[in-house]
């Protein structure tokens, strides 16, 4: 499973990457708005510190300017992937795209025919965003285990991008069913290092380590 982190933060990228397991990004414009730097400018030192996809959205809503606008985001570096929204428009525009060697992201996918349809265009990702379904007491497990039984069953290969993690428990539910990767915040990715146990367990060494005679 491919570990990508969901954030704009150029400093939580680095940190993360500096870990080697980091193996790409995922953003949106409000998270580059937050840093109150130039679009453009964000996702390219994106690029340059990340060596994996880096998913980078724009605002267009018809499939004509969708292609223009993905086609200009293509050109800040090879290894963009461009969002485009779960809609007629969108997936028009992400088939056009990919057979023209543009990478896309179709992402605000929340049921498993809607994955479908998405993975049906050839696109390189399809994103479930699984904290909005919880909220509205929906399943998210479900919904990653119907799509990577789909995903098997008609032998796409769409990567399965599961984002809008909120807990571990949502990380292992995707490791469970087979998700190709999952997108979270810097705050999950390290919380994915600890165990109370391994605490407990290496402070019981160095105990014990400090009582051998040297």
């Amino acid at each position: 499973m491919r570990i990508f982190l969901d954030t704009a933060n150029v400093d939580a990228i680095r940190k993360a990457n500096d870990t080697g397991l980091l193996d790409g990004i995922t953003t949106n414009p409000a998270k580059i708005a937050e840093t109150g730097r130039k679009f453009t400018e964000v996702i390219r030192e994106i690029c340059a510190i990340v060596k994996g996809p880096v998913s980078a959205e724009a605002v267009a809503h018809e499939c004509e300017d969708i292609v223009r606008e993905a086609m200009k985001l293509s050109e800040i570096s090879g290894n963009v992937v461009n969002k485009v929204p779960m809609t007629v428009e969108g997936l028009k525009a992400a088939r056009i795209l990919e057979e023209r060697g543009v990478k896309t992201n179709i992402t605000m996918i929340f049921s498993p025919d809607q994955a479908c349809l998405a993975m049906k265009t050839n696109a390189t990702f399809v994103s479930l965003v699984l904290s909005r379904i919880d909220n509205i007491c929906g399943s998210s497990r479900d919904l990653v285990e119907a799509t990577m039984k789909i995903k098997k069953n008609y032998n796409f290969t769409s990567g399965v991008l599961a984002a809008s993690l909120k807990t571990r428990n949502h990380v292992l539910d995707c490791m469970s069913a087979g998700v190709d990767i999952i997108s979270i915040p810097e705050s999950l990715f390290f919380q994915m290092f600890a165990h109370p146990l391994t605490d407990q367990g290496l402070a019981e060494f160095d105990s014990l380590w400090g009582k051998i005679i040297q």
